[in-house]
């Protein structure tokens, strides 16, 4: 039988003698084959690794519930439906549904301007922060595919520009782990803050400094300090700042 172009070939079902039957049957048969192939297979638990549109992406994000809801992070997409609660309309990460938001992922500028796909002028911290928020989706939900744009090309390939990311990521990584060798050589001071007696910081073994954090700027792009517990003799280094209002050889200083 042939019905909106297509022919219907049942096989056993030869018993059926009504057309309307056979076109209700037909219909609904070229329907469910023609249906989106996410949404077929989202029913049966499979993943799809497929190429996604921005503008097909767009679709779930979360006002129709009997759609799947999607995201993408750096081009790769993820199905997050088990965390509707939080993905779906008036959850508290609804904004990111639906698109490739993943600047705010960092930023946390929630704005239509804020949710944007582009990592320009953030830090290699801020980089390697995306990836590994990129690296948790696809430990805890569903991978469908990647999104032709910023990341991925239309053959489904890396782009330029993501390869550009992910070696930056690989270079904040390499200099996060040298500023925690470097700053475990000079053990942290203790700190603690309470609204009713402000903060205070104090050494064990040693005298509080404040010292600057080279790998900094490399970092986040912004010079920092740490306060750092100094033997005695070691005090006449260059670079140690005493903290206002402490005395030179005081173990407790308030901040």
């Amino acid at each position: 039988m042939r019905e909106g172009g297509a022919w219907c070939n049942f096989g056993p079902i030869t018993f059926i003698s009504s057309p309307k039957v056979l076109a209700f049957i037909c219909s609904f048969f070229i329907s469910f084959i023609a249906a989106p192939p996410l949404i077929r297979r989202h029913q049966s638990k499979l993943v799809v690794d497929r190429l996604w549109k921005p503008e097909e992406l767009a679709i779930y994000n979360g006002t129709d519930a009997n759609l799947p809801i999607l995201l993408a992070i750096l081009g790769s997409v993820f199905d997050v439906t088990k965390g509707k609660s939080h993905y779906g309309p008036g959850g508290s990460y609804n904004h990111f549904s639906g698109r490739d938001a993943s600047r705010a992922f960092v930023s946390g500028n929630f704005t239509e301007d804020g949710l944007i796909d582009s990592l320009q002028g953030l830090s290699s911290v801020e980089v390697k922060s995306v990836v590994d928020w990129r690296d948790f989706y696809f430990r805890s939900y569903i991978y469908v595919g990647n999104l032709i744009g910023r990341y991925y090309n239309s053959q489904g390939e890396k782009t330029k520009y993501l390869k550009g990311v992910e070696a930056k990521a690989a270079r904040g990584a390499q200099l996060l782990e040298k500023q925690k060798h470097e700053e475990a050589k000079m053990p942290s001071c203790n700190s603690k803050w309470s609204q009713q007696e402000g903060g205070e910081v104090w050494c064990d073994v040693g005298y509080p400094r404040l010292v600057q954090r080279p790998l900094e700027i490399a970092l986040t792009g912004k010079m920092s300090k740490r306060c750092a517990c100094y033997k005695e003799e070691e005090l006449g280094q260059p670079g140690l700042e005493v903290y206002k209002g402490c005395d030179y050889l005081s173990k407790v200083c308030a901040v």
